[in-house]
């Protein structure tokens, strides 16, 4: 299997090469398998307690894309595909639990680009992670990451715009880095989780939900949260190193506010699908508020939304044998 640090670094030097919007482009048809293996204990506690789950029996919803993004890397840094990894701005992640993983099991991971569409700020591909255990599909995620580029008038909108952020730099943001997952280090820039905007925001309005807490978020929960999930992508570590890319100071890791929030949520292993748009990021250090009902959630500050996310539950077992939905 080839190093995950050498296809990120050739993904790096190719992308200037690449031209996003090209007319014909095709995805390839590759997929990237990492085959059953044990789930390392260390690196999963230390993700429970920077993003606060608490049940020590199940796999938090999201730590299987925190083990399947080296294979989604890997894939978007090949010569083949057909945008650059440099400036992809990770927009939103759908996640759907079919049954519930354990720290224990062995999942083979399978990831893949399942499309690629067109967007009035670029173009936007699919990448699809999916988790099995014995053949059997038990964990899959959809992400959408935008490559932005010239558009022509009437182009369709894929999903939801992210915030304008502090300058329109073109880098890159809070995605992995050289050797993603639990045992990487690396600080090579990946994709970004609503990275600046080159355009004025989407003008709907996203109704608030009621405040449940306030959090204060310290100026080195990037450096913890790359420390737990591997992702130590400079634009989280220090003033300096976010600098370089355009931002004032770090930013969390968008996949952390979505962690965090789905922590948060009564019941989380009841959790079946969370949908999640990233709309702007957070600067850190800040306090930022965490709204929600019985559906849904929100990370804002100030006035602007960072982070909003739908959730459906699984169905009760004994509810759908008494026949009442």
């Amino acid at each position: 299997m080839p190093s995950l640090n050498a296809a990120l670094v050739r993904g790096a030097v190719t992308s200037p090469f690449k031209r996003a919007g090209r007319p014909g482009a095709a995805l390839p048809t590759d997929r990237a398998v990492r085959p059953a293996a044990p789930i390392a204990a260390g690196p999963l506690a230390s993700y429970r307690r920077i993003c606060g789950f608490t049940g020590p029996d199940t796999l938090p919803l999201t730590y299987p894309h925190v083990l399947g993004f080296p294979l989604a890397m890997r894939l978007m840094t090949a010569r083949r595909f057909p945008l650059p990894v440099v400036g992809l701005v990770h927009t939103w992640i759908e996640i759907t639990r079919h049954r519930t993983l354990h720290p224990t099991d062995r999942p083979e991971l399978t990831v893949y680009a399942e499309s690629l569409a067109p967007h009035r700020r670029g173009t936007e591909v699919t990448m699809v992670t999916e988790a099995r255990l014995a053949g059997e599909l038990l964990w899959e995620s959809r992400s959408g990451y935008l490559s932005r580029h010239t558009t022509h008038p009437g182009t369709t909108e894929t999903g939801p715009d992210p915030d304008p952020g502090p300058a329109d730099t073109g880098t890159t943001g809070t995605g992995s880095a050289p050797g993603t997952g639990p045992a990487g280090t690396g600080p090579t820039p990946a994709p970004t989780h609503a990275a600046p905007a080159p355009t004025p925001r989407d003008p709907t309005p996203v109704p608030e939900l009621p405040a449940v807490a306030e959090w204060r978020l310290p100026g080195d929960l990037g450096r913890r949260y790359g420390a737990a999930s591997g992702d130590r992508n400079p634009i989280h570590l220090y003033p300096l190193t976010a600098r370089l890319f355009g931002f004032p100071r770090p930013i969390a890791h968008g996949m952390w506010t979505v962690a965090r929030c789905l922590a948060e949520t009564p019941e989380p292993d009841e959790v079946h699908a969370v949908r999640a748009d990233f709309r702007a990021p957070v600067l850190l250090p800040a306090t930022v508020t965490y709204a929600a009902d019985a559906t849904g959630f929100q990370l804002r500050s100030a006035g602007r939304i960072h982070l909003t996310g739908r959730i459906l539950r699984a169905p009760d077992p004994a509810a759908a044998r008494d026949g009442r939905s």
